[in-house]
């Protein structure tokens, strides 16, 4: 074991858990950053080649440092991956690569957070940056057991390649399940099927982002802006490029399926249809596990409210602000964590 006690152990090494390592910078105290991937920070670099944000560049800094582009430019996978290692490269946090938490105890006022390698680290607190995109969750749905395609997450999704000419299902009606069926809709037969009908938002309104309107109005960071946001936050931001796509029936639409055959999907109307490939886009469940020996999660493995330990999170959706759990949002999550930490240490 590592005999130091740090001030503040931060896992995860994605946007949220860079974004914590800043504050602790900024406000001197001692800590490590632990990230299980030997090469990546984060999630990003496992996700689809051609996910792009839905925030403009200059929406999507860390505290710091200047996302490179402009108000006009979004942002793909690859050039996010590269922004977060020149985050971590700017600032040279402490990190600590390879070393995937399995759990967290405790004795007295000291964690031990325990790694899948065998190493051991000690610290006053933890920020837990895990990230909430990385179990994937798909839905239990009849038949599927004896379903003969192949069924997916977006997770394991990367492009289009192997997929032409197939009938494919994508389930999901978020961001995700409408851009890789945009993109498969161009070399397949692909329908979108979702619980409620899709819906769109403009993502440009009188000439200029909405990320530009909820920042000069500041939407996201007032108590009353948030819960405006989240009455509203049904939808998917478009340029008009998806809402066409689906408009010509590239990919269609339609109510979610009732249950799997042998060799396809029974449709709400009764209706049989062969399928090849069933893409679930169905969203993450919570990847806290290790924090399961502290009595600290209720019993859908979410943090409780009200804690008396000095364990924190950050990269959690509407923790904050409507921002929060996107790269746009980490930096006021994380400030917020810090804060909150600094204060029982």
């Amino acid at each position: 074991m590592n005999n130091l006690i740090y001030d503040c152990i931060v896992i995860g090494g994605g946007q949220s858990g860079l974004a914590a390592a800043y504050f602790l910078q900024q406000a001197k105290r001692s800590f490590i950053l632990l990230e299980k991937s030997e090469v990546h920070l984060g999630s990003w670099a496992n996700y689809y080649d051609s996910l792009t944000l839905f925030s403009p560049a200059a929406y999507s800094s860390l505290p710091g440092l200047a996302f490179p582009g402009g108000a006009n430019v979004y942002p793909r996978r690859d050039e996010v991956v590269q922004y977060l290692k020149s985050y971590a490269a700017t600032f040279k946090f402490p990190i600590y690569s390879g070393q995937e938490v399995i759990k967290v105890d405790k004795e007295g006022n000291i964690y031990t957070v325990h790694t899948l390698s065998g190493e051991q680290f000690g610290t006053r607190s933890i920020i837990s940056a895990s990230g909430a995109f990385v179990n994937p969750h798909i839905p239990e749905i009849p038949g599927m057991d004896h379903f003969k395609g192949e069924i997916l997450h977006a997770k394991d999704y990367r492009n289009e390649d192997e997929f032409k000419n197939k009938r494919i299902i994508v389930v999901g009606g978020g961001n995700s399940a409408v851009q890789i069926a945009v993109e498969l809709a161009r070399v397949a037969h692909v329908t979108i099927a979702s619980r409620s009908p899709i819906k769109f938002k403009p993502q440009v309104i009188a000439g200029k982002d909405i990320h530009f309107w909820l920042t000069i109005l500041r939407l996201d960071q007032s108590t009353w802006g948030k819960r405006l946001l989240q009455k509203s936050s049904d939808g998917i931001l478009d340029t008009g490029i998806y809402k066409n796509a689906i408009d010509q029936g590239k990919p269609d639409a339609k109510p979610m399926f009732k249950s799997f055959t042998e060799n396809g999907i029974v449709w709400t109307e009764h209706t049989h249809e062969d399928v090849d490939v069933v893409i679930f886009a169905t969203g993450y469940i919570p990847n806290f596990e290790y924090l399961s020996g502290l009595n600290i999660l209720n019993s859908s493995g979410i943090p409780l409210k009200q804690s008396a330990e000095n364990i924190h999170y950050v990269g959690i959706p509407w923790q904050t602000s409507f921002a929060s759990a996107t790269i746009r949002g980490s930096g006021k999550d994380a400030k917020e964590a810090v804060r909150s930490l600094v204060k029982k240490l």
